[in-house]
């Protein structure tokens, strides 16, 4: 009954923080309210996306599993914006939501000084006196001690489900909520508030007209999603998803039954997520469109049921019907489980220090959806980093916090602990303002250094990395110091390859930089490398192409080092700076904070006030002088 660290929470941030902080040789117990449910996909039967695939990619070069997983149980890879440059590509998987539930139970249940406990967490043992967690008690009146308690309740947390003028109590749809968790959380002090999610209605895959949606499919060539995956030997079996649209007379259906729907009845109260709307919202706010788009996706390789993406809705159970049979290749549709819209509890993620514990109560970690996320992959990321450093804190060990130009994690839980959100927040590539740096295919490079001192990437894992970036940063060296001169033979080369000429003689990296240069045009370039695989070929051409842009932008990030070090006057004066809010002001005055640094950790304050700051004493200085 008495643990290093307790996870409170199957999910996929439960999931993470319980391997992370039992591979880091901590007693770890994962309690979860079904055994069977842990890793279940509870929304869409997919892995990663636009920004969402660079969060699996870090969580994978540290040590993490949903790469891993996804490859194992993935049924249609995909690299998303695969036109557009590196930085902004996305990996993306359909997966067989039982395998993967399966492949990750199994993991958990295999995995050393960890152990899998099913019943309700109701209670947290607080010592009142320290103001610290020391346990947990459960429905069944177990208690259980740990050092650290992780909390990863996902929905849970007094669920509300809500299907037309219907509502019931649950977590996910028929699985029982918990009740008492967030109530306790309110006493202990913490800003508690409300979200809301939903999810679409499922589909008899034998009831889909296939010969009237258009067949989507996945990439001839696959690429897998961990870094430890044998990339020659990665070649699964691939399913097709489907595209439909909705219609006029879908929106009809939806529009003459907007008195019935909860999210515009006042029944639901909390927040949805602004990127992902409910179809009634879509059609509400975008009355001028005369369809959207959606995705037939199946959920298994059975191909039985299809998750129909883009129809996320809360209508009764009668207007689901009408909606769906008037979208083309749906008409004789039968629906498996209808759609639903799901209220939670959460607590404010400014609540939370840079580590995941909570700022007013110790050794309390918050991951996943409890922190006003979205998202398989968000919370992963979460979770990964809330074990990871309730293990190192036991040890005494400096804790690991990944900055925003090292990892999208380390902008994900910088956005949420200084600036908080109302809505459920979701990782994009516009939120990264240094993503040249932090592109897919480089967070081996990035993070598996950290993930192998902390005992989570292996010796064989850590020499491929550093063979690769050995490799790379010779090969770059090479090209930023051999000349390509407008000789002849250079010119017919380049006429060949159908590329411009030159006229003066140039850098070979800015040749092999070109936009238009492939990887079959790499070997005539530069022949010296010709033995290397395709895969390092590719790598040293993406790293060629981002060369002057990445230099900039490290410029740039020293800049701003630079500039957090500077010292801002005990007596500087906020007040009246324009463009200054007035919260942002009261915290200043408040804290009073000694560098720029120090203000940037001030929870709440943006980057753009730490620039209004920096100016304004700028300007006070040269006036001194």
């Amino acid at each position: 009954m008495e643990y290093d660290i307790i996870v409170v929470g199957g999910g996929h941030a439960g999931i993470e923080a319980s391997l992370a902080a039992a591979r880091m040789g901590k007693k770890t117990l994962l309690i979860t309210m079904l055994v069977e449910q842990i890793g279940a996909a509870s929304c869409n039967p997919a892995i990663g996306g636009l920004a969402k695939g660079h969060l699996v990619r870090e969580l994978d070069a540290i040590g993490g599993e949903m790469g891993l997983c996804t490859d194992a149980t993935g049924i249609q890879f995909r690299i998303l914006n695969a036109s557009k440059g590196a930085a902004v590509q996305g990996s993306r998987a359909q997966i067989d939501m039982d395998k993967y539930r399966e492949y990750m139970r199994d993991i958990c249940h295999n995995t050393s000084n960890l152990e899998i406990y099913q019943d309700e967490v109701t209670e947290l043992i607080v010592n009142d006196e320290l103001n610290e967690v020391s346990g947990i008690k459960t429905k069944l009146g177990e208690e259980f001690t740990a050092h650290k308690v992780i909390l990863t309740t996902g929905t849970f947390m007094k669920g509300l489900i809500h299907i037309g003028e219907k509502t019931y109590e649950a977590g996910r749809a028929w699985e029982l909520p918990s009740s008492t968790l967030s109530t306790q959380l309110k006493e202990f002090g913490l800003n508690v508030g409300r979200l809301k999610t939903g999810t679409p209605a499922r589909i008899d895959g034998k009831s889909i007209d296939f010969s009237k949606v258009e067949e989507h499919g996945g990439d001839e060539k696959p690429t897998p999603f961990s870094f430890r995956t044998d990339k020659s030997a990665f070649n699964p079996k691939q399913y097709p998803c489907y595209i439909t649209y909705t219609n006029l007379g879908t929106h009809d259906t939806i529009s003459n039954n907007f008195d019935r729907a909860p999210m515009f009845t006042g029944q639901i109260q909390g927040s949805g997520p602004r990127y992902c709307p409910s179809i009634e919202d879509k059609v509400n706010r975008f009355a001028e469109r005369e369809r959207h788009q959606l995705f037939l996706e199946p959920q298994t390789t059975s191909c039985s049921e299809y998750y129909v993406n883009g129809l996320s809705t809360s209508m009764p159970i009668d207007v689901q019907k009408d909606m769906i049979h008037s979208i083309i290749g749906l008409e004789n549709a039968k629906i498996v489980r209808y759609g639903y819209a799901i209220e939670y509890d959460y607590v404010d993620p400014t609540e939370l220090k840079h580590t995941l514990e909570t700022k007013k109560v110790k050794n309390l970690y918050h991951a996943g959806q409890i922190n006003a996320t979205t998202g398989y992959e968000e919370a992963a990321s979460q979770g990964l980093m809330a074990g990871i450093n309730a293990a190192l804190s036991i040890d005494g060990k400096k804790p690991f916090i990944l900055r925003r130009d090292e990892a999208y994690i380390g902008v994900l839980i910088d956005d949420l602990v200084t600036k908080g959100t109302t809505e459920p927040y979701r990782m994009f590539t516009s939120r990264a303002e240094y993503r040249l740096l932090l592109r897919e295919e480089s967070a081996d490079m990035r993070l598996s250094h950290y993930g192998y001192e902390l005992g989570l990437i292996d010796d064989k894992t850590i020499k491929n990395v550093q063979f690769k970036e050995k490799t790379i940063q010779e090969a770059l060296e090479y090209l930023k110091s051999d000349w390509f001169t407008p000789k002849k033979e250079n010119l017919e080369l380049l006429e060949r390859l159908g590329q411009d000429k030159i006229r003066d003689r140039v850098l070979l990296i800015d040749v092999v930089g070109r936009n238009t240069i492939e990887t079959a045009h790499f070997d005539e370039l530069v022949p010296k490398y010709i033995e290397l695989n395709t895969y390092l070929k590719e790598q040293i051409i993406i790293e060629a192409k981002y060369y002057r842009y990445v230099e900039k932008q490290k410029k740039q990030i020293d800049k701003m080092k630079k500039m957090l070090q500077l010292k801002i006057p005990s007596d500087f004066n906020y007040k009246g700076l324009p463009g200054l809010s007035n919260e942002a002001v009261e915290k200043l005055e408040k804290f009073r904070p000694p560098t720029l640094f120090n203000a940037g950790e001030i929870s709440g304050l943006t980057p753009a006030a730490i620039d209004i700051i920096h100016l304004h004493i700028n300007v006070s200085n040269k006036k001194q002088i």
